[in-house]
């Protein structure tokens, strides 16, 4: 009896002294969190795409609070929640909301089944990144994309969806989000996020190709040759620049006056949401009625 009381006695004295370490333990190593993080994160959408650069909603909150601390939110922007979103963790942090210009993804080639047929068949994983380790797909262009749909597995939102005429993939950019999520997974960097633009309206180089012009033409039929001649009617602007054989716009620079578009003659250059041509003219002003009421003014005025 006594060998079994003393037993206690000894394991409640080993469970008293360790959990006063533990306590103790606790006590000089604990993290104390700011509370703002926990409020900055129950306004984010915990969707953790990685699109704000952060390691998930919980890091970028982590980032926001250290921000804000710091004096500025500017240049902080959850792609899923956009703008609104952004507008209640600034005034949860006691800061101005900061106005950040929308983004979207878009798909830098078009290199389509017409424009760039197939030269041979691949007859293995049907993944961008397997192609591109074991080959230059199924074109001959080693720049254009691969149309294995890696992009639209990645994205969360479903604004990816591929085309099974073009053998490309295109964006629902209402549903886009910007989070860079298929930008990714693209191997060959295709998916650009840019600028939206005013009213959605933007001017894109649809190539990726950087082989020279002549290269570049066998292989495609709309692939930029280098030729530079955008860059010279932009040169005003200087919005165009000429890198690697491979033309760009920058969408801060862009005037979106569509000069380059007309003058491209390999016809990359795209504008995206922009009203048809012609569209004014295709509604003239009623000038039969104003005549008309032109007409009536006189017939009073000879009364009188």
């Amino acid at each position: 009896m006594n060998v079994i009381l003393i037993a206690v006695i000894v394991l409640a004295v080993i469970g008293l002294v360790a959990a006063a370490v533990l306590f103790l333990v606790s006590k000089k190593f604990a993290v104390h969190e700011d509370p703002r993080i926990g409020q900055v994160a129950s306004y984010l959408p915990q969707a953790n795409c990685g699109g704000c650069g952060y390691p998930g909603c919980s890091g970028f909150a982590t980032a926001c609070v250290k921000a804000a601390d710091a004096g500025s939110l500017e240049g902080y922007l959850c792609p899923v929640g956009g703008q609104d979103v952004m507008g209640k963790v600034a005034e949860a942090l006691g800061m101005a909301p900061v106005a950040t210009a929308p983004r979207v993804a878009v798909v830098r080639c078009n290199g389509t089944c017409e424009n760039r047929p197939r030269q041979v068949e691949f007859d293995g994983q049907q993944s961008c990144r397997v192609q591109q380790m074991t080959g230059m797909g199924e074109t001959g262009c080693p720049w254009g994309c691969l149309g294995c749909g890696d992009c639209v597995r990645a994205c969360q939102f479903g604004a990816l969806k591929m085309n099974t005429e073009t053998g490309l993939p295109e964006v629902d950019e209402t549903l886009c989000t910007a989070c860079g999520a298929c930008s990714k997974a693209c191997p060959r960097g295709i998916i650009e996020i840019r600028l939206a633009g005013p009213k959605g309206r933007r001017m894109v180089v649809l190539c990726n190709n950087k082989d020279k012009g002549a290269v570049a033409n066998k292989v495609c039929k709309v692939s930029c040759i280098g030729c530079g001649k955008c860059v010279k009617v932009c040169d005003k602007f200087e919005a165009i620049t000429l890198n690697a054989n491979l033309a760009y716009i920058d969408a801060e620079k862009c005037k979106m006056c569509r000069k380059c578009e007309d003058e491209c003659p390999r016809h990359v250059i795209h504008a995206f949401n922009f009203p048809p041509r012609g569209a004014a003219s295709q509604n003239p002003k009623p000038a039969v009625t104003v005549k008309k009421e032109e007409a009536t003014v006189e017939k009073v005025s000879r009364k009188e």
